[in-house]
């Protein structure tokens, strides 16, 4: 295999991370609302055409004696999807909270996103309801009248509705167990979290990463002077903008997935005309955790955790472990061929006005193994996993990438060798093996 191309790349489209639709993605308010705002329409449509009803049959039969008798039953089934849909509600805003606390103690509280973001869970939620709302208002537009002449209005329609909402809540609920039974599940996060890494890890095959120049040491170093947080992006057209209307070359200095507080710095600025911090930290999304959103390592933080909490006393449960190492062998053997350095944003003239850091490849390395060969040293199924999986990124790995895998390998044998005094077992705990122990 060859390494990538380090020439000139087409135009990259960046998509800067939009703060008001990741809070849209992890509120559970906004399709809640929506929907309910929906059955209040939907209810206020239904009576105008349950009115309709009662017209039309007025005006061809002059009776309404057909609809007199379906009326009590129309009002019987609307009546029980209103007191029902309140209780099943609760059953399933119930689940919701199990399964998130079984995901916190099992897996890992930054793979939680995954259940807050799920647009079953929301849609499921939602729908429920809206059909309790709708029941509700339709029992207030009644017409209690028992009298044909009086009479105004049958709920034919609204019963109508309110009963395909009821079928649509039941197949929503049923999808939604499913979903979260298959969130519950270990593989099947696993699977989600590096899928996701590997969108990210080939989005960024197609960003201008290149060696930077390296800021002067005479640059103006800018402090943050925003909110404190995580930084989950920065808006790259503005600091472009921002760089080539002072004739600056910008040197971003946190990474995608620092912390940040008021006073740290975040940028040095080579260039005579360094911009005032406040603009800077407009540029910056920050929030409370991070995000895929362009965080190469972030994947690899989740597989980790989902690894030494499996390894823990509490849990012990190598076999979790030795599933999350097998994704973290896919995505490194991805990364092996790839040309590391820091993202180099040009302006519409060519010229190079942002630099944006990113993991190296040594850093991703120790994030990968160091942790879980710590805690996995006295597992045998764990550390014969780690063997093979570094046997086979040598194997493929060109000789730039070799010494830090060959670094780790040496600190695996130490570690084993640590915590095995007994010379057959320490070589049975470091036989390659991709299955751990079969």
């Amino acid at each position: 295999m060859t390494d990538r191309q380090t020439g000139p790349r087409p135009p990259v489209r960046y998509r800067p991370l939009s703060p008001l639709r990741e809070h849209l993605r992890e509120s559970f308010w906004f399709a809640p609302l929506l929907a309910c705002v929906a059955a209040v329409l939907l209810a206020g449509l239904t009576a105008e055409l349950d009115e309709a009803v009662v017209s039309q049959s007025v005006a061809d039969t002059g009776s309404v004696d057909e609809l007199l008798r379906f009326n009590s039953a129309a009002k019987s089934v609307v009546s029980t999807v209103s007191s029902a849909m309140l209780t099943f509600i609760g059953v399933v805003f119930s689940i919701s909270l199990v399964a998130l606390q079984m995901a916190a103690s099992q897996f890992s509280p930054r793979v939680l996103r995954l259940y807050v973001r799920s647009w079953l869970t929301k849609a499921a939620f939602s729908v429920c309801l809206a059909t309790f709302l709708f029941a509700l208002l339709v029992q207030f537009s009644y017409d209690d009248s028992t009298d044909p002449a009086k009479l105004t209005s049958v709920p034919v329609f609204s019963s109508v509705v309110a009963v395909l909402l009821v079928v649509l809540s039941l197949g929503l609920f049923v999808l939604y167990v499913q979903s979260t039974m298959r969130l519950l599940r270990v593989p099947h996060v696993i699977d989600r979290v590096a899928n996701e890494s590997m969108a990210v890890l080939l989005q960024y095959r197609l960003m201008p990463a290149e060696p930077a120049p390296p800021a002067p040491p005479e640059a103006y170093t800018l402090l943050h002077e925003g909110r404190s947080g995580v930084l989950r992006d920065v808006n790259i057209g503005r600091l472009l903008r921002i760089a080539r209307k002072h004739d600056a070359v910008l040197h971003l200095v946190p990474r995608i997935g620092d912390f940040i507080a008021p006073g740290t710095p975040i940028v040095r600025v080579a260039g005579e005309r360094p911009p005032r911090s406040r603009r800077i930290a407009q540029a910056l999304n920050v929030g409370v955790d991070r995000t895929m959103h362009q965080d190469l390592s972030f994947g690899f933080r989740q597989l980790v955790d989902i690894a030494i909490r499996a390894l823990s006393p509490a849990v012990n449960d190598p076999t979790t472990a030795v599933q999350a190492v097998d994704r973290i062998h896919q995505l490194l053997a991805t990364l092996l061929h790839e040309s590391f350095g820091d993202l180099c944003h040009r302006d519409r003239n060519g010229a190079v006005r942002l630099v944006e850091p990113v993991p190296g490849w040594s850093s991703i390395v120790d994030l990968a193994f160091t942790e879980i060969r710590l805690c996995g040293a006295g597992h045998p199924q764990v550390t014969r996993r780690l063997t093979a999986a570094l046997d086979d990124l040598l194997r493929i790995a060109p000789d730039r990438r070799r010494p830090e895998l060959l670094e780790q390998q040496v600190l695996l044998v130490r570690a084993v060798t640590q915590e095995q005094a007994d010379p057959e077992v320490r070589a049975f705990a470091l036989r390659p093996d991709r299955q751990g122990i079969g």
